[in-house]
């Protein structure tokens, strides 16, 4: 879960909002969607336990179609544009450490050294994750568990260093009326990006030892101490760093560092978030293929995805995910596809909520070893935030909407045309 979104969105929400109550306030409602919508994916998780998230939650609860259209999205935007956003953010903070990475490579072309290492990165965990899952898994929690050391120290540290800023982060007029504003609930959008990969265990269920029990406790555990680091962390941000400096900028962390401590300390920190990136990007290629060779399993025309290595790597599937991701790094628009990655993966997510209540409608005797905390509360909680930032996205980017929309129903395409592709049922034998 930590990763680009709370080292990046923070500039962007400073074009629209200026309180330090409003701001603030975001990340705490982001952090209570994820916490709400990881008690209903954990109630999920143990009445249907199979990987594949969304697919496989869709698939059960409603239509295959829908289930399909939930992979299809997971496939080519849910893990492959965070990848590359995350990548792409490596790069921005490594160019501010060695600006001589700015350099294009090509004559005439954006492609720089940092597109080039942001690449790079993405190719060598690909590897890394395509060769060993115990390897690749172990890399994971080695480098989680110094992102976190590394996120509490800049807590830490930036209070007590910090000179405060003429910004009040206490309730008034004028925090409540931005609250309640259209730009507060597409700021969510980032928000929410940053939050996302709360539900990824559910990705690996079947991974994971008595995910009946175990998934939810790692839900909840996980989304509320990235809650806690999150909120901590900008409000380091803006506590100690002028608006001026962050407004509009994709590297707040490297900027705050730098105005915290002086340039040298700053460049530091900057190479340490870069590094601390890596994690993000490790975790995005190691669950995202897992979605796609369970989709594999299930449709005879992606049958190919669903081959798995000896020792259960779905390989083809991780090659196709990598592919997609380049694409996004070769093609940068980092604001542009942060929304439209939000916008489509919030839709799945809301439908994915709803049925919690489909389900115990559908099926009242379904055992269901863990019952999402707070019902009907914490799941309705969670659809009235998640539509009110649908309905505005739609209203302000009405662009990114339709990209959104457009993949959507490309991956209706496919799913009929693998569908036609079926083989026909033999028939039977005359008597």
């Amino acid at each position: 879960m930590v990763g680009t979104g709370v080292f990046t969105s923070l500039g962007f929400q400073l074009l629209g909002i200026q309180s330090g109550f409003a701001l603030l306030m975001l990340w705490v409602v982001g952090g209570l969607i994820a916490l709400c919508g990881a008690v209903c994916y954990g109630e999920l998780a143990a009445a249907l336990p199979r990987s594949g998230g969304e697919y496989h939650y869709l698939s059960q609860i409603y239509h295959p179609a829908l289930g399909f259209l939930s992979g299809w999205v997971s496939a080519t935007v849910g893990f492959a544009a965070p990848t590359a956003l995350a990548a792409l953010a490596l790069g921005r903070y490594a160019q501010s450490v060695w600006p001589a990475l700015a350099t294009p490579l090509l004559a005439g072309s954006n492609f720089s050294g940092a597109s080039a290492l942001a690449v790079s990165v993405v190719l060598v965990l690909a590897l890394v994750h395509g060769r060993s899952a115990r390897a690749g898994s172990r890399m994971q929690v080695f480098v989680t568990a110094i992102k976190v050391a590394v996120l509490v120290a800049f807590i830490v540290v930036g209070l007590v260093a910090a000179h405060p800023q003429p910004l009040a982060f206490g309730p008034s007029v004028a925090g409540w009326r931005a609250l309640a504003s259209p730009t507060f609930a597409v700021s969510l959008v980032y928000v929410s990006y940053a939050y996302s990969g709360w539900n990824a265990a559910a990705y690996l269920t079947g991974e994971i030892e008595q995910p009946q029990r175990n998934l939810s406790r790692i839900l909840l555990s996980g989304t509320a101490v990235v809650l806690l680091l999150y909120v901590g962390l900008n409000f380091v941000f803006l506590y100690s760093t002028p608006l001026g400096w962050l407004k509009g900028q994709l590297e707040v962390g490297f900027i705050s560092a730098n105005y915290l401590f002086g340039p040298a300390w700053g460049r530091f920190a900057g190479a340490l978030i870069a590094a601390l990136l890596v994690s993000t990007i490790s975790a995005m290629v190691f669950a995202g293929p897992r979605i796609v060779q369970v989709m594999g399993e299930d449709l005879p025309a992606l049958r190919w995805l669903a081959v798995r290595t000896p020792t259960g790597i779905p390989r083809r599937a991780l090659l196709l995910q990598v592919a997609i991701t380049l694409v996004f790094i070769l093609k940068p628009d980092f604001q542009a596809v942060l929304v439209y990655a939000g916008f489509v993966l919030n839709l799945f997510t809301f439908l994915t909520v709803l049925g919690v209540f489909v389900l115990r409608w559908q099926q009242p005797g379904l055992p269901r070893p863990y019952r999402a905390w707070g019902y009907p509360f914490t799941p309705l909680i969670f659809l009235a935030l998640s539509a009110w930032t649908l309905v505005f996205i739609i209203k302000d980017k009405p662009v990114e909407s339709l990209y959104g929309l457009a993949t959507v129903a490309s991956g209706l395409a496919v799913y009929f045309l693998a569908q036609k592709a079926r083989p026909a049922p033999r028939s039977k034998p005359a008597a």
